[in-house]
């Protein structure tokens, strides 16, 4: 039986997580389950799935979790704080990990899972974005498996041959592969003009029309800056060239990735918007079980239609592919600008055009410098947040 970790129990993948591994008492226990600060639905979730270790992220609430858990009769262990959901991801209560903490937050705990050999379920695209190398560095030195959450980055996963892990040596060109498409919705914007995006509102760029996400993660599909991380993502996992990696909008979301081999041949992995068929691929690989998806009834379905980004609209993506050939550490300072620029967007302080301009102007200001370690990563997270909240103020 697998011992899993969700860090991000309360978030839409955790949730998803959790519906997998309910299906599946003899196969799948959830041992441990985090939160940042939600501790009403940590709470609920501890009650439904009996963990070993409820951990809070934000120290403060530890007393009020402990106390509503034992108002509940729960007796599961209780920790707070950025230390504690490392040490969790690391320790000996799971053997495998669902890294789903959205943002930068999730980088500590993602690489101690790595560096602890575990299971590592890969959701949380900004660890891999920020420190690819030192993830992959990670991954190998613990001896673990690296398995993709992400719908496109699992769809391509199922596209490759047997052999080729996530993360490990196999040369991508070797095994015959050409070109790796990731498909996009193109959110809930596609085929506006800029002028037509000026007065878009953080509640109409958060519905998206396929996905049920959260907040951040909508915003970042509206504006293809979700996209352009998962190329960075996609050049980590794989090994993939920058000019390797190509983005078609794909409005259905049926076909959630492709990949392009020398021979002509192209394989596509298809499937219903939910994300419990890559989670669920991921859970129990390399074996498959029923995810409690709709089957695709592809009949029913109209017709499958494809088309090239708008770059210059939606510049997002455009700088997210500068930032990768940049290499070093400017994809760690990309994520940490368009963080602060999506939350002064969702805080109505800054305009949804804008935020594409917040993350030039940062990129602009800090030129890459090699990733050498999760220290100095982290010194060049926090000068490009200052940077991006500098330009905010000085442009109110």
């Amino acid at each position: 039986m697998y011992k899993v970790a969700i860090l991000g129990a309360t978030g839409s993948i955790g949730g998803n997580a959790l519906d997998v591994i309910a299906r599946y008492p003899g196969r799948f226990r959830a041992t441990v389950l985090t939160a940042h600060r939600e501790v009403a639905a940590l709470v609920e979730l501890c009650a439904r799935h009996q963990p070993d270790l409820a951990v809070i992220a934000d120290p403060a609430l530890e007393a009020e979790l402990s106390r509503r858990l034992a108002a509940t009769g729960l007796h599961c262990e209780v920790a707070s704080g950025h230390a504690a959901l490392t040490a969790a991801a690391a320790g000996g209560l799971c053997d495998t990990v669902v890294a789903a903490i959205v943002g930068a937050a999730g980088l500590e705990s993602t690489l101690a899972a790595a560096r602890a050999g575990k299971r590592l379920l890969l959701a949380n695209k900004e660890s891999i974005v920020m420190a690819g190398p030192l993830l992959l560095e990670a991954v190998a030195v613990g001896g673990g498996v690296l398995i993709p959450v992400d719908s496109e980055h699992n769809a391509i996963f199922q596209c490759l041959p047997d052999r080729f892990r996530p993360g490990g040596r196999t040369d991508l060109r070797a095994s015959g592969v050409h070109r790796l498409i990731l498909t996009a919705s193109g959110g809930p914007f596609r085929g506006r003009t800029r002028a037509e995006l000026a007065q878009i509102t953080p509640e109409q760029a958060c519905k998206h029309p396929n996905w049920v996400m959260g907040r951040k993660i909508s915003v970042d599909s509206a504006t293809l800056m979700n996209k352009g991380l998962e190329v960075i993502e996609a050049h980590h996992l794989f090994g993939a060239a920058v000019d390797a990696i190509e983005v078609l909008v794909h409005p259905q979301s049926l076909v959630h990735s492709l990949v392009e081999y020398v021979d002509g041949s192209v394989l596509a992995q298809l499937g219903n918007p939910d994300m419990r068929t890559a989670i669920a691929h991921a859970l129990a690989w390399p074996e498959r079980v029923d995810a409690g998806v709709e089957p695709l009834n592809l009949a029913a379905c109209a017709p499958l239609a494809f088309e090239p980004p708008d770059l210059a609209t939606f510049r997002c993506l455009a700088l997210a592919y500068q930032a990768l050939r940049a290499g070093g550490d400017a994809p760690a300072i990309l994520n940490a600008a368009n963080e602060i620029a999506v939350e002064a967007f969702l805080a109505g302080t800054l305009p949804f055009l804008s935020i594409a301009d917040v993350v030039e102007a940062v990129l602009t200001e800090l030129p890459s410098h090699a990733v050498v370690d999760i220290q100095t990563l982290g010194e060049r997270d926090r000068v490009a947040r200052e940077a991006a909240r500098r330009i905010l103020r000085n442009a109110c």
